[in-house]
């Protein structure tokens, strides 16, 4: 492989092994690799795939090395599914849904089936995650971002120390959760709603949709917005919050539909979050279950899977 894309071993080696990140290299060298190893057939979605990688490790090392890294990587943009399912990945072992159809072909030796951080390493990243959103919201309105997405990471800790820390920190800002329709924290309330559900504690995420969403059309529309963004329907990186509260946009509302619908089902915490979502999305498009009719099969089906087990809540 270094012979093919016209490096030396070590260096070959170094990016195997994680002793040279890939994100040093030199921004041309970089292109030429990912062209070199298109040109070899690599999955051009795969190959795409290497800049959340590299995203992953920068915040991944921000966190556990802050002393080298001002500032943080998440107060500079707002991160994507495709890196939060990056870092998610090193932190639990997780494989993303943006390669788990793709087979993983066997390798000589002690391999690694995935690029999970040791036990220390997981640690030492939520711990120092742990501090980082403390200094980011005594930092007030320039901290709100990096405190957004440093506590959603944050209650990916499953250890019951860090459950209970969550719950404490998330509890005491339920000041949020409680403001009705936009606010400048809006985004902060939603993330503290979703972050808490995840926890196992519904009700706060129910009451953001009924006071912080339903019948508010700022609101509604920063939803739908950040779900375009969350999924790639908004492709242009976003340096903050900002953009949510944008007019009608030029993302494509079917990709939105698809991505929503299959969430239906992998993230079960927020099931209510993604039906208030689709609702809002048909609302607004209500020619969509024309324009791909299998997909609205589809999610007709899901429908009434889950009228039948009554896993939302109906009182929304």
């Amino acid at each position: 492989m270094a012979e093919a894309v016209e490096v030396d071993l070590a260096t070959w080696q170094g990016w195997e092994t994680g002793r040279r990140p890939l994100a040093n290299v030199k921004a041309g060298t970089l292109l030429n690799l990912k062209r070199r190893l298109l040109a070899m057939g690599a999955d051009p979605h795969v190959l795409r795939l290497l800049d959340a990688a590299m995203d992953a490790d920068l915040v991944i090392s921000a966190t556990v090395h802050p002393e080298n890294t001002t500032p943080h990587p998440l107060a500079d943009w707002v991160h994507t599914r495709e890196t939060a399912d990056m870092i998610v990945w090193a932190l639990k072992g997780t494989v993303p849904p943006a390669l788990a159809r793709h087979a993983t072909p066997g390798r000589r030796g002690p391999v690694a089936k995935a690029p999970l951080l040791t036990a220390p390493d997981r640690s030492l990243f939520y711990a120092q995650l742990r501090q980082t959103t403390g200094s980011a919201l005594r930092a007030g309105e320039d901290g709100l971002l990096l405190h957004r997405q440093a506590l959603y990471l944050c209650s990916y800790d499953p250890t019951p120390d860090a459950t209970s820390w969550m719950a404490h920190a998330l509890h005491t800002r339920r000041d949020l959760i409680t403001a009705r329709g936009w606010t400048p924290r809006w985004t902060t309330a939603r993330s503290t709603a979703v972050a808490l559900a995840r926890l196992g504690d519904p009700q706060p995420l129910w009451d953001f949709i009924d006071r912080s969403m339903a019948d508010d059309d700022a609101a509604e529309t920063a939803n739908l917005n950040y779900w375009a963004y969350w999924y790639g329907s908004i492709q242009e990186p976003q340096p903050n919050d900002g953009f949510m509260r944008q007019g009608p946009s030029n993302w494509e509302p079917v990709r939105l539909l698809r991505a929503l619908t299959a969430g239906l089902h992998q993230a079960p915490a927020y099931l209510d979050l993604y039906i208030h979502s689709l609702w809002a999305l048909l609302t607004t498009h209500p020619w969509l279950p024309l324009a791909d009719p299998e997909l609205t099969d589809t999610l007709h089906a899901h429908n009434s899977g889950l009228l039948d087990s009554n896993a939302m809540n109906l009182s929304q």
